[in-house]
């Protein structure tokens, strides 16, 4: 009876995951908690506005550096740990929005331009920034048309600051600001309560240079867009000039449309950005060829080791043993401790603390905890687990310790507890002075600073040493086998077996079942678009993982078969070296896909990746590694030995 209730158990898992990661409504699976709001006709609309972003230069900038329209008090929004890390700074805005109750050329401010403030919006036009906005929790994107096909429009996060151009007949290049928003906010109504909930926000700018009769005042009407005299703006026929002691005035209209869209599947819109065709196959292909080259590799492997170890039991005669050659000889040798064994401690337990944190968000993100409606979540999720998850890192680093014959347990914690987050947060510390330099709103604020001190000092250090007490009080992991006191000599080995070439071979495989998904990740970081396809990205990660354990076991068998048994260090760097080829590609991403020109946007371009690579190499390495140790362990434990 309880072994059908297991098997109905796992059938239900089984069926919960697959349903989570083929279903098409898992994009618009929704974070639990957050409930729709319903808006009667008329009631008021809260507008905010979010940072100014570029792909140009990757650095953001509140919406309020730059000399826009004001409300009399600016109150900034409370930011979550993630929104601050990524710059955003969300605050109110002097737009007044009122439920289905459209507005044409309403006037927002007017502004006189001064050689500080023309240069400004001069440069924030130069480097391409956008203006993002907030409504009902929806982010404002520019609907643009497909060219060729047919189908529902791209669309574009935030509307840029300006354009450049050149007046007919002149061949002087210009600057224009767009300080005309034509806002549509789509809602969904529901027919028995008469209420609507918000399901869209878009808007198109434009560059107009407004007119008016006699002197400005508050009270003065507009001549080139007036609702009353059917005058509205449709185009950029005649753009305002950024210039000192230009004049602007900033406008704009709102229209609401009724939507067939449901409150739940609005994200939808943003998610669907671009043919996802070749994102889908290309994915397809990659898992096809990874599974079909690990299915070949574990069928060699099985056959090879069972041919092997029914070799090595059926010697009889001490002559026969005394003949053995292959893994078998270095038996009394293999598990000897590493040179450097304490550092090899450190980064396993790292790596264990990776790991935990990756499948944790992973999971997480997969339910829908981490969509994209709720900014800064992915990022706040994997720093608190990667704190919480320093008692594994403790645990591992101490128990692979003791069985090195270590003493010192405090030593190897407190090492564990500093190496990696140390070296980030040096790389982060001095990426975040730049970021300062250059008075943009990405600079991490002293608070915040103290928060992630506090995560580091306050969780993430006490739990290494609890983990690492406790890994220490267990008993020593026993080898299988007895080691000689006198080290063997390894001879000769062949050129393909140079400790360099395997391991810089061992890292291609892992690296290539992951560099197509890799692409779409680095697009949605520095290009400034959505990630959701967090089931496909599980999927890839669990090739991963098979990939670093079958290609560190199969080059660990070559190795031992060769009489090389100084298999620890080769283990981990094996499939660790992938780390090289991921730091590769962001180099190749850098000159091929993006457009930065800016010395501080290229530090901190490689400044980030450099750490991207650094935590896939901890991560990768210790799969690698433990997937060499159970694999020795098995084989030496599977024959005898005299």
């Amino acid at each position: 009876m309880e072994r059908a209730l297991n098997s109905i158990r796992a059938v239900f898992i089984f069926t919960t995951i697959c349903i989570l990661l083929f279903s098409d409504n898992v994009l618009c699976f929704y974070l639990p908690g957050v409930a729709p709001e319903d808006f009667e006709k008329g009631d008021l609309l809260s507008v905010k506005v979010n940072k100014l972003t570029s792909i140009k230069t990757q650095l953001p900038y509140s919406y309020y550096s730059i000399p826009y329209c004001r409300p009399h008090n600016i109150i900034d929004s409370r930011e979550n740990l993630g929104e601050v890390l990524r710059g955003d700074r969300i605050e109110n805005s002097p737009y007044v929005f009122k439920m289905r109750e459209p507005q044409l050329c309403n006037v927002l401010c007017r502004v006189v331009l001064d050689p500080k403030s023309a240069k400004t919006f001069k440069e924030k036009i130069e480097d391409e920034y956008r203006v993002n906005m907030i409504l009902d929790n929806l982010p404002l994107v520019v609907p643009i048309p497909r060219l060729e096909q047919e189908g529902p429009p791209i669309y574009q996060l935030g509307f840029h600051v300006g354009l450049k151009g050149q007046y007919a007949g002149s061949k002087e290049e210009k600057h224009f600001i767009h300080n005309h928003l034509s806002f549509v906010v789509k809602f969904h109504k529901d027919p028995q309560t008469y209420t609507a909930r918000i399901v869209g926000f878009e808007v198109t700018p434009y560059s107009v240079k407004h007119e008016y009769e006699g002197k400005w005042s508050e009270d003065s009407r507009l001549t080139s867009c007036d609702p009353h005299a059917q005058r509205i703006v449709t185009s950029s026929s005649s753009p305002q000039e950024v210039e000192d002691k230009q004049e602007v005035i900033f406008t704009y209209d709102v229209t609401f449309q009724e939507s067939d869209v449901k409150w739940a599947s609005r994200w939808d819109t943003y998610l669907l950005m671009a043919d996802d065709q070749i994102h889908w196959f290309s994915i397809v292909n990659s898992l096809m060829i990874v599974l079909f080259l690990s299915g070949m590799v574990a069928m060699i492997m099985l056959r090879t080791l069972y041919r092997d170890i029914s070799r090595y039991n059926e010697l009889e005669t001490q002559e026969e043993a005394q003949e053995e050659t292959g893994w078998k000889l270095v038996h009394a040798d293999v598990f000897r401790p590493p040179s450097n064994s304490d550092l090899l401690c450190v980064y396993v337990g790292t790596g264990l603390q990776f790991l935990g944190m990756v499948v944790v968000t992973m999971i997480f993100a997969v339910l829908g905890f981490l969509s994209p409606s709720n900014r800064g979540g992915l990022m706040t999720a994997m720093l608190l687990l990667w704190a919480f998850m320093g008692i594994f890192a403790g645990y591992a680093a101490a128990r692979l310790y003791k069985m090195f014959k270590g003493s010192e347990w405090k030593r190897i914690a407190l090492h564990t507890s500093f190496l990696f987050p140390a070296a980030v947060f040096a790389i982060f510390f001095v990426l975040n002075a730049l970021i300062w330099g250059q008075k943009s709103s990405g600079a991490v604020p002293f608070g915040t600073m103290f928060a992630l001190v506090f995560l580091w000092f306050g969780i993430s250090v006490p739990l290494v040493f609890l983990g690492s007490y406790v890994g220490f009080k267990k008993h020593a992991i026993e080898d299988p086998v007895k080691t000689n006191k006198i080290p063997r000599q390894i001879p000769e080995q062949a050129w393909y077996m140079n400790p360099i070439f395997s391991i810089l071979i061992g890292g291609i495989l892992p690296f290539g079942a992951v560099f197509i998904e890799l692409f779409f990740i680095l697009t949605s970081i520095w290009l400034n678009q959505f990630y959701y396809i967090f089931g496909f990205l599980f999927i890839v990660f669990i090739i991963l993982l098979v990939t670093c354990a079958e290609i560190t076991v199969v080059l660990c068998y070559f190795q031992l078969c060769s009489e090389d048994y100084l298999w620890w260090w080769r283990s981990y760097l094996t499939s660790a070296s992938s780390a090289i080829y991921l730091f590769l590609y962001a180099v190749f991403y850098f000159f091929t896909k993006l457009d930065i020109t800016k010395p501080v946007s290229g530090a901190l371009y490689f400044g980030y990746m450099l750490i991207a690579s650094y935590a896939f190499f901890v991560l990768t390495g210790t799969i690698g590694f433990y997937a060499c140790f159970w694999f020795t362990r098995l084989i030496y434990s599977s024959v005898k030995i005299d």
